[in-house]
């Protein structure tokens, strides 16, 4: 029988192979974020003002919505191919399991969010050494917590009719704070000021993320194999 490590890191080393077996399904949130943020300047106008006065704001819903977008599948293969039920039956804690499961999740589609917006939002005219060092910064203490929420909701909604809906419709009520101080902190580092107090919320609700929603993932997951 395997040590909890060991478990762990076969989860993420299963994770990895998945990857590298569809790598197209790792890259669709980049892809969908390009897309949905080039579409702005043809719908509101080519005014540069604007489009800077509005990046933060778009820039992060965009990217709300290109990391939710992937939850659906998050617990999708596991439930299908048995991978619960030898999680249930190894004895592992499952809120580690859990946890490992959404690390790996924002690896691949949480990550590459945090290094593509950037660019993005120079496309958009906002220039600011500071703005992107904290559009940076809040992408990377938010997009983890969307990870962790989406592995609750992904994990109630196993079994469901319509779980790709269903997870989406929990998720998103529950990000609403992430993408609020997430966008408030850009603007605010893009008005002079220094968007700490936002970050420091972000953080904030990162760490009551991590203590909580690896619980409720793993026993959402131990309900839907019983």
């Amino acid at each position: 029988m395997s040590t909890t490590p060991e478990a762990l890191r076969a989860v993420a080393t299963r994770e990895l192979r998945l990857w590298m077996r569809r790598p197209w399904q790792a890259g669709l949130p980049v892809v969908f974020l390009v897309v949905a943020v080039s579409l702005f300047p043809l719908g509101l106008g080519p005014d540069p003002q604007v489009l800077r006065h509005l990046a933060p704001g778009l820039v992060w819903v965009c990217a709300l919505l290109a990391s939710v977008l992937s939850l659906p599948r998050l617990y999708e293969q596991d439930h299908a191919d048995g991978t619960l039920e030898q999680w249930a039956h190894s004895g592992h804690p499952w809120a580690a399991l859990a946890l490992t499961k959404a690390a790996m999740h924002w690896l691949a589609h949480g990550l590459p969010l945090v290094l593509v917006a950037p660019l993005l939002v120079l496309s958009l005219g906002m220039q600011e050494p500071a703005a992107l060092l904290v559009l940076v910064g809040s992408l990377a203490l938010g997009t983890p917590v969307l990870s962790l929420l989406g592995g609750v909701g992904a994990a109630l909604a196993l079994g469901a009719r319509q779980p790709g809906m269903l997870t989406l419709l929990m998720v998103l009520p529950l990000a609403v704070p992430t993408l609020v101080f997430g966008s408030a902190a850009v603007d605010a580092a893009a008005q002079g000021g220094s968007g700490r107090a936002h970050l420091s919320l972000l953080g904030a609700f990162l760490l009551l993320a991590l203590a909580g929603a690896p619980w409720g993932t793993g026993a959402a997951l131990r309900l839907a194999t019983e």
